[in-house]
């Protein structure tokens, strides 16, 4: 096989070299008047409703767009005296309207109450300048002719007019935000950031303090009479729920996990060793049971759980049965020996069996991995029987994505099974978007029967990969304190994987963007990624052997490039594919990962940067400009390309913090003519949604893999064209990286 290689070298930083412009109408479009004046008319009803709501000093407003729009294309004007930047710093929100196979958006916006009055008055100049030049309708042609009017004789100015007929051509209406879902008695509810704290609004009210309890700024537990209150006086302040009380169901009470046999695993006992400088790799679950063969191998901790809950023996054995496959996993389990070597465990029990509240676990998480940095990689194979959201990312999971981008750290999510209850889709916190989430598979690769499913509000894919966690007739043996337990679940797949993350970060000292990467790679071919069967399956099954997650086949060769975004684009030019008869003999493919800042009250608009991967051959477009000829065709980025955000979420992963792009593999594929320039192109463009610069010194890593359709190894002549070109090529030895691991962690003792 062949090693992976490090390409190491100067990333180019460009600024964005689009001059922008003014709003303009989509193609093939045409506002016509009476879409003005129902808008015009939306005001007026917003301007009598708000204007005796002394609650808040403003308005919150849905806008309920026609399409998933970008930011680029978001109203600029039917809502504001200006276009510049309120639009974005009034977001409050983003949900999806519509059905499942035509989405929109629906914004929540916080606008002062004046801003009503001033834009009724600005869409009654526009509808006269509508009915008088352009007999009552505006359509692409119309923007041609727009020179020739003479604006002197109205109030506003032609821009102006142009941006208010833009945002009419994709608004259906504008509307009170109204809370739909059923509320429970006893709920924790988060409010839209207004200009007042909760407890000022929940005081102003007349809710007083010990019916209520603060979470964080924007969220409150709110009991009986309290919550009746607000849904009465301020229905429009709800966000959103968040389910505390979550009913954490643990493996054992699944109706697929039982006691099979009670046998100590004997033979591992007599001849088990000691530790020494193995890795750690921390463990977020229920309680750990001492009674076990590899209990010195475990650091267990018991003190964040609170006084008053007992651990019962019962409780110490979902914890206990992940300790036992991340520590010897391989031994007890033969077939699935990843020769990855063993671990060590700190493991945290953070849950017991039963109702665990939300809250209090999501307390621990933070505390415990803010006390414990020096590790990387977290397995967390809890999960919530609830299903998630199709609008916001749940608490967990948004606590976990901060800590993720806080920290260089990595969690390994178990991606929830279906219970008595058979729930469809997965349940938190098997959302989170920073996360590894793993689904299981059966021996034969398809998936287990207690699967649930993704995506993440749409679009996110979530699951991110599958592994085996069992299934009927073919469990997984664990070890727990009375003797060996054969299980199954997602529960049970997550560790392998984190065992993998742990091989890679800790023992071959590569980053968490290039093992997140690599492990994604590894479990996708050389065809195109099925959307519907990503639900189960993420971008697919992850090997066993890790050998065949790190190297590659001698027909192929696989390279990862990791650096920082700190312009809109970073790229290089001078990547040199092997050529034969001056063509280029290879197909690839390329897995971008990066962990980016997230905003929950954004709801489905959750990720605040946007990372857009471009892989190719390098040519020169009809402007003379060098340019990539991307393998997927990707077009987002393009001078003369438009791409409708839906589809680009949809089709090639807009906003999701994980890319995979690939040139699908066909027995008859010939080899591709070169252009003027023979090396190929890595671009990494970047967008802040927010505009506060947050994708501004960004990690990512690229792993990408060349695959050589006549099946010649042309590794070595990759290597030295690489050198010419002025890259540092650093093979990945696993052996020399391994050996330099245990000797920089050989403890050293000084006379």
């Amino acid at each position: 096989m062949n090693n992976l290689i490090q390409l190491k070298g100067q990333l180019t930083p460009r600024k964005n070299p689009s001059k922008g412009g003014g709003s303009s109408l989509p193609a093939n479009t045409t506002v016509k008047v009476i879409e003005l004046e129902n808008i015009r008319n939306d005001l007026i009803s917003l301007e009598d409703y708000w204007k005796n709501k002394k609650l808040i000093d403003g308005t919150l407003i849905n806008v309920n767009y026609n399409r998933i729009v970008p930011k680029s294309k978001r109203i600029k004007t039917i809502l504001f005296k200006s276009s510049n930047g309120e639009n974005i710093d009034s977001i409050r929100g983003a949900k999806y309207g519509g059905t499942k196979d035509n989405l929109t958006h629906i914004i929540t916006y916080y606008v002062p109450l004046d801003n009503i009055s001033h834009n009724i008055k600005k869409l009654k100049e526009c509808i006269e300048i509508l009915n008088t030049n352009f007999q009552g309708k505006f359509d692409n042609e119309d923007e041609k002719k727009i020179k020739n009017i003479d604006f002197s004789k109205y109030d506003i100015a032609k821009t102006t007019f142009i941006d208010v007929i833009s945002d009419c051509s994709i608004v259906n209406k504008l509307e009170v935000p109204k809370y739909e879902k059923n509320i429970e008695e006893s709920q924790a509810i988060t409010l839209y950031e207004v200009n007042k704290n909760s407890k000022e609004i929940l005081e102003t009210l007349g809710i007083k303090w010990k019916d209520y309890s603060i979470l964080d700024d924007n969220t409150v537990i709110l009991y009986k009479d309290s919550l009746s209150l607000l849904l009465k006086e301020a229905p429009y302040l709800i966000s959103m729920t968040v389910e505390d009380l979550a009913d954490v169901k643990l493996p054992e009470n699944n109706s697929y996990d039982k006691l099979l046999e009670d046998k100590i695993i004997s033979e591992n006992i007599s001849n088990f060793p000691n530790y020494t400088n193995e890795p750690t790799i921390g463990v977020l679950d229920t309680g750990f049971d001492n009674n076990v063969y590899f209990k010195d191998w475990v650091d267990y901790n018991e003190k964040y759980m609170d006084d008053q809950v007992d651990i019962t023996e019962k409780d110490r054995e979902h914890g206990t049965s992940i300790d036992s496959i991340i520590i010897d996993g391989p031994s007890i389990n033969p077939n699935y020996n990843d020769g990855c070597g063993r671990f060590r465990v700190k493991h945290f029990c953070i849950a017991h069996s039963g109702k665990n509240s939300t809250f209090s676990i999501m307390r621990r998480i933070k505390e415990i991995v803010s006390n414990n940095l020096n590790i990387k990689v977290w397995n967390l194979s809890l999960g919530s029987n609830l299903e998630i959201d199709d609008n916001f990312i749940s608490q967990e999971a948004a606590l976990l994505d901060m800590l993720e981008y806080e920290y260089d750290i990595i969690f390994v999510v178990a991606g929830t099974n279906q219970t008595e209850l058979l729930q469809d889709k997965i349940g938190s916190p098997a959302d989170s978007i920073n996360s590894l989430v793993v689904n299981s598979i059966k021996r034969d690769g398809t998936k287990a029967s207690y699967s649930r499913r993704g995506k993440v509000l749409s679009f996110f894919t979530k699951p991110d990969i599958c592994y085996y966690g069992g299934d009927k007739g073919e469990e997984i043996r664990t070890c727990i304190g009375t003797g060996e337990k054969k299980v199954i679940g997602t529960s049970i797949a997550a560790p392998w994987i984190s065992r993998k993350m742990g091989y890679l970060i800790y023992k071959l000292g590569l980053s968490r963007q290039i093992a997140k990467a690599l492990i994604i790679d590894s479990a996708t071919g050389w065809n195109k990624i099925d959307n519907e069967k990503s639900e189960y399956y993420g971008f697919g099954n992850v090997p066993i052997k890790i050998e065949d997650i790190i190297n590659s086949p001698k027909d192929e060769i696989k390279f990862y490039i990791e650096s920082t975004s700190t312009d809109y684009d970073t790229y290089t030019y001078e990547i040199p594919v092997p050529i034969d008869n001056n063509k280029c003999p290879y197909i690839a493919k390329a897995t971008l990962c990066y962990f980016p800042k997230c905003t929950r009250n954004q709801g489905v608009d959750y990720t605040n940067t946007e990372l857009d991967l471009y892989f190719g051959r390098v040519l020169k477009n009809k402007k003379g400009n060098i340019t990539i000829k991307t393998i997927n065709d990707n077009k987002q980025s393009d001078e003369d390309g438009r791409v409708l955000e839906g589809d680009a979420r949809r089709e090639k992963g807009k906003w999701d913090n994980v890319k995979h792009i690939v040139e699908e593999y066909k027995t008859n594929a010939r080899p591709k003519k070169n252009y003027e320039n023979t090396s190929w192109g890595l671009s990494i463009k970047s967008k802040d949604r927010l505009g506060k610069g947050d994708g501004k010194g960004i990690k990512f890593g690229v792993v990408i893999t060349l695959k050589e359709i006549n099946g010649i190894n042309r590794y070595d002549e990759f290597i030295r064209q690489c050198k010419f070109k002025g890259w540092l090529v650093n093979k990945v030895d696993v052996e020399s990286r391994v050996e330099l691991y245990n000797i920089a962690e050989q403890e050293i003792k000084f006379e």
